[in-house]
């Protein structure tokens, strides 16, 4: 049976903005993925917690932003598994329920420096396909690399989520930053309009 490849994108998205959409959408097209999950993370061991939007917002921001593009899906897998959520158990979860795919972890080189204050990275390592797309300021060690671990040659984009809320709480307006129907919402329902959600997480 040929399984479908399947890319794990997981994260906060406090909020998803065209950072993401286009490196989702890059590795549809260039990286041999067959489509993208956007895995809405309810909390990160590693990051700070508080701040988030809530995450069925959270997960409607992204549904609405990834509704025309076939390649992509959102999943709330995390939001109904045991907190905290690793992403082990959501990968093994994943596999146990969904046996037609072959998951992809996908992660950027920030992370990947990291990786081995992950929980259980070996078992990640030795179960899983690893893509790393490219962050500045963490080049890719080629020495890490292997067949099941490979770096993305997708474009760098510098936005992020910090950004985004920062600007959206200055009344800046940052229309081309966001996914129209993103924006919309955000705008009409008044969301980050504060700089308590201004926190780096």
């Amino acid at each position: 049976m040929i399984k479908i490849k399947t890319g794990i994108f997981s994260g906060s998205f406090n909020p998803v903005h065209i950072g993401h959409l286009s490196l989702a959408n890059y590795l549809c097209e260039y990286e041999g993925l067959d489509e993208v999950w956007f895995v809405i993370s309810p909390l990160n061991p590693l990051k700070l917690t508080e701040n988030l939007l809530d995450e069925s917002k959270r997960l409607e921001l992204v549904r609405v932003a990834i509704a025309d593009y076939p390649g992509f899906r959102v999943s709330d897998v995390e939001l109904k598994l045991p907190r905290p959520s690793y992403t082990i158990g959501t990968l093994e979860h994943l596999r146990n329920i969904h046996p037609d795919r072959d998951f992809t972890l996908i992660i950027g080189s920030d992370n990947w420096k990291f990786f081995d204050r992950w929980k259980e990275p070996d078992r990640i390592i030795d179960q899983f396909s690893i893509l790393i797309y490219p962050r500045r300021a963490y080049p890719i060690d080629d020495s890490s690399l292997s067949s099941t671990i490979r770096a993305a040659k997708a474009p760098l984009l510098d936005i992020s989520s910090t950004f985004i809320r920062q600007a959206l709480a200055e009344g800046k307006d940052i229309a081309f930053f966001l996914h129209p129907a993103s924006y919309k919402i955000i705008k009409e329902e008044g969301l980050y309009q504060g700089p308590y959600l201004c926190v780096r997480e």
